[in-house]
């Protein structure tokens, strides 16, 4: 048994992997038609292969709830060893299966966005190469091999964001995430260091099973001299600092809407199912490590509740389509971070799973928008879309009322249980982060309906050239869309029960004094039954003042946006530059390095290294060659003078001695 499931999950890694190879190494040989159907049947085969090992699990029982195995042993150091192996649990399972339909579908939609593309089998490479390395990191047993994944998507992710390499704004963008996530990932990579260092392991089974009994020994560790503090809350900072990075918390969040400079499949691709995911899987992974400090989960409640509340309020303002839809990507992290905080891991992935599936869909609905207004991206300049693409109309409708959890779509039920679970939190911050994500459901409407409105039901802005050639998308974009929407209405509901049934079992740890979720689960009655209470609920109600509020403010009386805008005009200042995080990173850290960078050049490579070491070693060897030389004069009677000279000196010091 354990032999096929092996080789199962070696066929879901490598297809893409191979497919990618192929469509890279091979894409002119192949073609574009080659370079598309490989890799799409590449990351097929992944989806259907993780959806068997799903059924074996959960429906069939053939194979057990937990499955860790090693495939080879990568390096040995005296007693520790490094393997490379797979660890299939429920949480792997659901990310496999989440990861490959989102890139799938993705992948299907890359045809029609990308057909006019001089870069179409590279683009299908890298993609297909994105979705390998997300596998890696969600089916890892262990460390190293985790921070294999984690690297590689970042890696990728840096050739996609700047795939479109001539312009200057691609590579800006590609660096700075590359530069944020750097610094994530050392707080990363000293978290894994410390667990080495303590656990004396790097296998997940290992370190899980000790972490109880070191705990209660309650160990400590001196970052400042006499002020100790304790192991498990300096693993649990360090570790979500690199969660920060990959998942954009505050304040290394500013990657993540400069990635609108990749095409918009991979916008879906980051945002939905891999890079921007893999930090909130990781935290929920390394559930039996946080639970034992208090400390660490209130520093993850309070970041990721502010970055649900201010990335939202930001959305607001922008009017480039997919820039609001990157904020909102920013602020339902916060939301599935918020989760984590107070231990409702469960919770934080479920939200992590539907929200793949309606961010996918909004992200491709925008690209259809996108390609039907000729690459024209500020909703400022569309409206009234909806008798011209009735089918992008709907879907993105669906996705934009999952989005704010209205209820019986999947959002509704992810994200009113995260509320409800922060409501329950007797964890230090619970009631003050309660109310901020209470005022994000508020917000979230209004950017999401400000969006939908002014692109779908406002007047008609767009040139008349556009006008004249709007249309539905192709069926290869709008096909994928449809098969996204359909997961956005039912997967919450379906997912429910198995959810407060304790779905997850022994891959998420929680200590009975967190265990929030147990709470919700005694109050489930049914999807139906949380649905109708939902239309009861404080959430609900401001989900619905967002959408009256965006619906006055922008489709019945839009002097109410330019006079609110006038009288909150430095609240709308600060917004618009987005609370002055670029610019003070651009001035202090771009600025200080270039500016350390100058120096180092001026007093240590022209001044120190040129100008003594190097020109000072010829200048000073010319200047004693100068005195040198006057000691050849050419006159017979000086050479005698020095030769008398010298004897007499030979003399005195013969005589001396």
């Amino acid at each position: 048994m354990q032999l096929s499931v092996s080789l199962e999950c070696l066929i879901i890694v490598l297809s893409p992997l191979f497919a990618s190879i192929a469509a890279g190494l091979f894409g002119k040989v192949i073609g574009r038609r080659g370079a598309h159907w490989i890799t799409i049947i590449g990351v097929a085969i992944s989806f259907f292969a993780s959806m068997d090992i799903a059924k074996r699990m959960f429906w069939d029982h053939s194979i057990p709830m937990l499955m860790d195995f090693n495939l080879y042993t990568w390096a040995s150091i005296k007693s520790l060893t490094f393997h490379v192996g797979f660890m299939l649990d429920p949480l792997s399972v659901l990310m496999m299966c989440v990861v490959t339909f989102v890139s799938w579908m993705v992948h299907i939609y890359t045809i029609g966005y990308m057909h006019e593309d001089p870069g179409y089998q590279r683009f299908f490479s890298y993609i297909s190469l994105f979705t390998f390395a997300m596998l890696m990191l969600v089916m890892s047993n262990n460390f190293l091999q985790l921070f294999f994944g984690w690297e590689a998507v970042g890696v990728v992710s840096y050739l996609l964001i700047g795939f479109w390499f001539k312009r200057e704004s691609a590579i800006f963008a590609n660096l700075k995430a590359f530069l944020v996530n750097r610094v994530g990932d050392l707080g990363f990579l000293l978290g894994i260091a410390l667990v080495l260092s303590v656990f004396g392991s790097l296998d997940y089974a290992e370190v899980f099973k000790q972490a109880p009994a070191i705990a209660a020994t309650n160990p400590s560790i001196e970052i400042f001299a006499n002020n100790p503090w304790s192991v498990f809350t300096v693993m649990g900072i360090l570790l979500f600092i690199g969660a920060m990075g990959k998942s954009a918390q505050m304040p290394l969040h500013v990657w993540l809407p400069d990635s609108m400079e990749g095409p918009t499949p991979i916008s879906a691709l980051i945002h939905a199912a891999t890079m921007v995911t893999a930090g909130v899987f990781m935290v929920a992974r390394m559930s039996p490590l946080f639970e034992y400090s208090e400390t660490a989960l209130s520093f993850v409640l309070m970041i990721g509740s502010a970055t649900c509340l201010l990335m939202g309020l930001i959305g607001i303002v922008q009017n480039d389509i997919k820039r609001v839809v990157a904020y909102s990507t920013l602020s339902q992290l916060g939301y599935m971070v918020t989760a984590l905080g107070v231990s409702a891991y469960s919770a934080g992935i479920f939200h992590l799973m539907t929200h793949a599936f309606f961010k996918a869909l909004l992200f491709l609905g925008a690209g259809s928008v996108i390609i039907a207004m000729h690459h024209d991206q500020d909703i400022r300049n569309m409206g009234g879309l909806r008798k011209y693409m009735p089918i992008t109309y709907i879907t993105m409708l669906i996705g934009s009322l999952a989005l704010i959890g209205f209820p019986f779509f999947s959002g509704f039920y992810s994200k009113d249980t995260i509320i409800e679970a922060v409501h329950l939190s007797e964890l230090p911050g619970a009631n003050i982060a309660y109310w901020i994500v209470l005022g994000s459901v508020f917000v979230t409407a209004l950017y999401s309906f400000r969006m939908f409105f002014l692109v779908f039901h406002t007047k008609e802005r767009m040139d008349e050239h556009t006008r004249s050639h709007l249309h539905e998308t192709p069926a290869v974009v709008w096909m994928p869309l449809v098969l996204l929407a359909i997961p956005s209405v039912v997967i919450g509901a379906w997912f429910a029960k198995p959810l407060f049934a304790g779905f997850f079992g022994n891959a998420i740890f929680v200590l009975p004094e967190h265990n929030v979720m147990a709470t919700l689960g005694h109050e489930y009655h049914g999807a139906t039954q949380m649905a109708l209470h939902g239309f009861q609920s404080l959430p609900f109600g401001l989900a619905m003042a967002g959408i009256v509020v965006a619906w006055l403010f922008y489709v019945q009386l839009p002097v109410l946006a330019r006079l609110t805008r006038k009288l909150f005009a430095p609240i709308y200042f600060i917004l618009v530059n987005k609370y002055g995080f670029d610019d003070f990173n651009q001035a202090v850290f771009a600025g200080g390095a270039r500016g350390l960078g100058w120096l180092c050049w001026r007093l240590g490579d022209r001044a120190l290294i040129d100008g003594v070491m190097v020109n000072g070693t010829a200048h000073s060897i010319g200047y004693f060659s100068k005195v040198v030389r006057h000691l050849q004069s050419g006159y017979v009677y000086h050479y005698a003078f020095a030769m008398i000279t010298g004897l007499i000196f030979l003399l005195l010091w013969l005589m001396y001695r």
